[in-house]
């Protein structure tokens, strides 16, 4: 399948936008196609950019920020984002049981449970939560900022799964295998 927004080539960047490429290549070892769709727009590469860095420097940890993105990426159907995520969760130290069941929306960890299953509630529910909702989380030990975080990854991971959505982006990872497959 094509995609139907071209990502930038990289060799064709010139000037901040090459720059940004290059950090990107720097941490991750290439410019996935997602960075490169995103480029087509500056201002959302950005804001892209800017707001997954400040996250990577929140109180969540790596693990929990790789289930959440399999927890939205499965409930948003985006196939790129659920392969980046796998492998970035693998490189995080999440067991293969780990990942699936964060695409199930679900984490051994009581904490991390309930942090995915407030994510998933802030989505269906497009933020209108119930108190019980946020009563739940905090029962967990979730703190305001980590609450605060939660939404901004739902945020953040809207923008990807939804721009893999449209751009039918091509995913330049090892392909996720389909939830029922996994299991």
């Amino acid at each position: 399948m094509n995609p139907r927004i071209s990502p930038l080539d990289p060799a064709q960047a010139t000037g901040p936008l090459a720059a940004k490429f290059a950090a990107v290549k720097a941490k991750l070892g290439l410019v996935p196609n997602l960075v490169r769709t995103f480029a087509q727009a500056p201002a959302v590469l950005d804001g892209y950019l800017g707001l997954s860095g400040a996250l990577a420097q929140g109180t969540l940890s790596g693990q929990v920020r790789e289930q959440l993105a399999l927890t939205l990426g499965e409930a948003n159907g985006c196939d790129y984002c659920l392969s980046a995520h796998t492998l970035g969760a693998k490189a995080a130290g999440l067991s293969p049981a780990d990942i699936e069941a964060a695409r199930r929306g679900t984490a051994a960890d009581p904490k991390t449970d309930a942090i995915l299953r407030f994510a998933s509630a802030v989505l269906d529910q497009r933020g209108a939560v119930s108190d019980e909702a946020v009563t739940a989380v905090r029962a967990a030990g979730a703190t305001d900022a980590e609450i605060l975080e939660v939404v901004a990854h739902v945020a953040l991971n809207v923008l990807t799964n939804f721009t893999n959505n449209v751009a039918q982006t091509t995913i330049d990872f090892p392909r996720a295998k389909p939830l029922a497959a996994a299991a």
